[in-house]
């Protein structure tokens, strides 16, 4: 049990000690929560209890407050307790209790980090889904990273995922590309608002049907939807399932979904054509499902595959990753899942803000239709794997962010990628000299632990222990970042520890519990590398 739990299952005893009525009524404490304060000045830890239980108890949080002080001075883990602001009350941990969660970290390794959140649920993940159409640039990659790293986080945290691309294979965009590859190839320009770059010049020359554009567009989407996979694998991304809009249409489905909407009064006719009456369900205004044509339109199609993915594959929880171009489209979808009478909470559409690469303090620009969109494979093979994954989730998916390429590349402890890969290089390298001066850390006891008393390692326990509650917000908050900012804080604590607390040249005791640390802290760095889709460095 997390440090966290423990002190929430003091305080709530405590609590119903010190209360009559707690006992006979302990639904009120269900508020309560023990956090991290943003400050190491308030402690390791802080409660809400007093301030949520004072009015049903009928005293003042401070007197709360102190009577739950008096109660729980006497535990063995808590060091200190203080008494903040209108009755707050913050922890202390004793180093004895930092280092028994040491061990238990080293005793079960990924295990103790990690929490059963989904218990087996399912999830599907759709991201990317870029229009096979071209090649992924930079952006599409900024949304690959971020739902591949969701991904891995949800599956760490037992839910059952499944990491799925919606290739929209048909329509307007797919009739534009073979528009282009046919002009190219018959030496015209292409037409307005068609596809360029040498892909296409390629994708021409390689041609040879018809100069139908349904045929030419339809024929170039697998080659697309290849060099797609290709550009995913050097990312580190592996799809489980590649789904078809086309398929969605040939089998009725969005004839179907358009009749269940009909069914609850939901559609209406207006001019020969169909229309959603979404604005019912919150949407901003109505919206046309099928044209007078007969045509249905690209929403309605959207509803039916998300009609798909929650009831007939029924997905316990379904996680769209836009970019911020498609939040036009959330209010309309979320209208048609309360139409459809499907619980909303069991879908989240994120939504990429935009991501600009920096080359010499200026911002590159590009134009996928206009063939100069910054190819994906180039960043990742500028960069590398590892590095382009970890600036990337280093960022939250909410704001626009921006890679500066010069300082991506350093070899300096200002370039995040180097600070938090050299941090675990440097306790591989530690552990080798060790083991080269007789000293396995395998055959070290975990006693040697309770020597740590020094600020520096009392700091970079406090990191690890925290791991676990990092990967729990990250995973509830759909917020990789915050694994990325753990990383970072961990790197920096460790290099402090490295500098003011020597390891080889220590006493014995005092040497073993450092390499003890140490190898705590290689646990869950890489773990936590490892939850981000990178690989840790064993030499640098």
């Amino acid at each position: 049990m997390a440090i966290a739990d423990r002190l929430l299952a003091l305080v709530h005893t405590a609590a119903q000690d010190s209360f009559d009525t707690l006992r006979a009524d302990p639904t009120t404490f269900k508020a309560v929560t023990v956090d991290e304060p943003s400050s190491p000045e308030h402690g390791d830890y802080a409660t809400n209890a007093a301030l949520v239980l004072a009015k049903q108890v009928g005293q003042q949080p401070r007197r709360v407050a102190e009577l739950l002080a008096d109660r729980l001075r006497g535990e063995s883990m808590i060091d200190r307790i203080d008494i903040a602001g209108p009755g707050f009350l913050n922890f202390w941990i004793t180093p004895l209790a930092l280092s028994g969660e040491i061990a238990a970290l080293l005793a079960g390794g990924n295990e103790y980090l990690r929490p059963d959140l989904g218990h087996g649920a399912t999830v599907q993940v759709e991201f990317v889904s870029a229009n096979p159409t071209g090649p992924l640039h930079v952006g599409n990659g900024w949304l690959a990273t971020y739902g591949d790293a969701l991904s891995r986080l949800l599956e760490f945290v037992n839910y059952r995922v499944t990491k799925e691309y919606y290739v929209n294979d048909t329509g307007g965009q797919i009739r534009q590309l073979g528009a282009s590859i046919i002009a190219v190839r018959n030496g015209d320009e292409v037409p307005e608002g068609g596809y360029q770059g040498a892909y296409i010049s390629d994708l021409a020359g390689r041609y040879k049907g018809s100069d139908d554009v349904v045929e030419a567009g339809s024929w170039a989407v697998p080659i697309i939807l290849e060099l797609i996979r290709v550009t995913l694998g050097h990312l580190g991304i592996e799809m489980d399932s590649w789904f078809s809009q086309a398929s969605i249409e040939e089998s009725g489905d969005v004839a179907d979904v358009v009749a269940k909407l009909e069914e609850r009064g939901a559609i209406y006719d207006h001019d020969g054509a169909l229309w959603f009456a979404s604005e019912r369900f919150g949407d901003t205004r109505d919206r046309v499902m099928r044209k007078s044509n007969g045509d249905f339109t690209y929403l309605a199609g959207d509803i039916a595959y998300h009609y798909n993915k929650l009831v007939v594959r029924d997905y316990s929880l379904v996680i769209d990753v836009f970019g911020a171009d498609h939040h036009g489209q959330v209010a309309s979808m979320m209208a048609a899942i309360r139409a459809l009478g499907i619980d909303e909470s069991r879908l989240e559409i994120k939504l990429g803000q935009m991501v600009s690469l920096l080359e010499q303090g200026q911002a590159v620009k590009f134009s996928k239709r206009a063939g100069t969109a910054i190819p994906l494979d180039w960043l990742v093979q500028e960069l590398g794997r590892d590095a382009t994954r970890l600036l990337i989730l280093s960022s939250s998916i909410d704001r626009a962010s921006q890679i500066d390429l010069a300082q991506a590349k350093s070899q300096s402890m200002e370039n995040p990628v180097f600070y938090i890969q050299y941090a675990h290089a440097r306790i591989a390298a530690l552990l080798r000299n060790a083991e080269n001066q007789g000293v396995r850390v395998e055959d070290v006891s975990t006693q040697s632990l309770a020597t740590l008393t020094h600020p520096r390692e009392a700091a970079l326990m406090k990191d690890l222990i925290r791991l676990e509650s990092v990967i729990v917000r990250a995973a509830v908050e759909r917020a990789p970042h915050k694994v990325v900012g753990w990383l970072m804080q961990t790197a920096s604590d460790f290099h402090g520890f490295y500098h003011d607390c020597p390891v080889l040249t220590a006493a014995p005791i005092e040497r073993d519990g450092r390499l003890m640390l140490a190898r705590a802290a290689q646990l869950a760095i890489a773990t936590a590398l490892g939850l981000l889709g990178v690989v840790p460095l064993e030499e640098m």
